[in-house]
């Protein structure tokens, strides 16, 4: 029952909106006008305050048609990375793509483009299925900013998805936890011509400490990088500071601080190490680690998995079960007691000007999120949001 004409013209109105982070008043605006039109209550949530972007999230609640379980989550984030500025998506040989210098967007734009054909599709053919929270998010890619300042308060559902991995097939029942590293480095300046051997070298002691650290693929659970590096004044000075930022990665919480504590010890050693053993009062680092989002585990038996896996058998599609490399928001909600899955939109080669999504993949991936809402069990006496409230 997907429309796919209709499909496709959706995602390039929504592809065609400049969102990057921080900017999703535009986008904002037209999701509350197109829910509202859908017959959802809407609103926009006061994160803005905490995040800083034109928009808080945008939450939208359907009542249950015909159903009686509990509220389900379904969620996709707004933004997009840079260059986010005069997207125009061009559709050639049945495959969405830039035709510009610029992303296409379907990150995350393919997960809200599916999310609204299907209410479409379930309003227009008066389908049962219980009542929907819709939360589309901000600030996502620049660190979960949206969901992490999500009052979860205003959210029922204790089940739902998120639709924003790469891929088609799959859906993610796992993600890392993850810190960010923020490393500041004191040297001891000198002139670099006249007398070198008076200074110590941040970028000497970074170098150091970076060349010990246990960098890229760690083991089977864990990454980890050093990112971006910032320090020196001249060319004819010894530097005296110098900052990094970098991140761990792990499947394990406890493998995550280990990691974390490591990358820290290499830079308070090669301190050590050019100071002779002996502490010198303006030499040092400092290790600022910051958590970035928590573990995601979702049970293999959790009743939503099987619900989705019947879904996909349903369809003829294969739907494979596996973990994500990056965080996304259904970690936080997670975090927050309620039990979400990733679900792959069909999009590829995110975050880069090569980006593309094929029209068979949105299609199948809104066939696969239809049949999922409309196969959710009626369990109890029939409620919508409203009732609920």
């Amino acid at each position: 029952m997907i429309n796919t004409t209709r499909l496709c013209t959706e995602f390039s109105t929504l592809a065609a909106i400049s969102s990057p982070s921080f900017y999703e008043g535009e986008i904002a605006t037209y999701l509350h006008s197109r829910l509202e039109q859908l017959g959802a209550r809407v609103e926009c949530d006061t994160s803005a305050h905490a995040t800083g972007s034109e928009s808080g999230n945008i939450i939208a609640r359907l009542p249950a048609y015909n159903h009686g379980d509990a509220p389900l989550l379904l969620s996709a984030h707004m933004d997009t990375v840079s260059p986010a500025q005069g997207v125009t998506p061009m559709l050639q040989d049945g495959v969405f793509t830039s035709a510009g210098d610029t992303i296409l967007g379907a990150d995350d734009k393919s997960g809200i483009a599916q999310i609204l054909e299907v209410v479409t599709v379930l309003r227009e053919n008066n389908i049962p299925h219980p009542p929907l929270e819709l939360v589309f998010t901000v600030c996502e890619e620049v660190g979960l900013l949206g969901a992490k300042n999500l009052d979860f308060n205003a959210l029922h559902a204790r089940h739902g998805l998120v639709l924003d991995t790469s891929g088609v097939g799959m859906v993610a029942c796992s993600a890392p936890c993850a810190n960010k590293i923020k490393f500041r480095i004191r040297g001891r300046a000198s002139h670099a011509g006249l007398n070198p051997e008076h200074g110590i070298s941040a970028i000497r002691i970074a170098a150091r400490g970076i060349e010990q650290m246990r960098l890229g693929r760690v083991d089977a659970d864990t990454t980890a990088n050093i990112g971006v590096i910032h320090g020196g004044q001249a060319t004819n000075i010894v530097a005296a500071m110098l900052e990094m930022l970098g991140e761990a990665r792990s499947f394990s919480e406890e493998k995550l601080q280990r990691q974390t504590e490591h990358m820290c010890t290499c830079l308070r050693e090669a301190v050590r190490h050019y100071c002779g053993g002996s502490p010198i009062p303006e030499v040092g680092v400092e290790c600022e680690v910051i958590e970035d989002y928590p573990l995601m585990n979702v049970s293999q038996d959790t009743p939503i998995l099987q619900t989705l896996r019947d879904a996909a058998v349903t369809l003829g599609q294969t739907l494979e079960v596996g973990r994500s490399g990056g965080g996304s928001d259904a970690n936080i909600f997670n975090a927050h007691g309620i039990a979400t899955l990733n679900l792959a939109t069909g999009m590829n080669k995110v975050h880069s000007t090569e980006e593309y999504i094929r029209v068979a993949d949105l299609a199948a991936v809104a066939a696969l999120l239809l049949e999922f809402v409309r196969s959710i069990p009626s369990t109890a006496p029939h409620i919508s949001i409203e009732a609920s409230k």
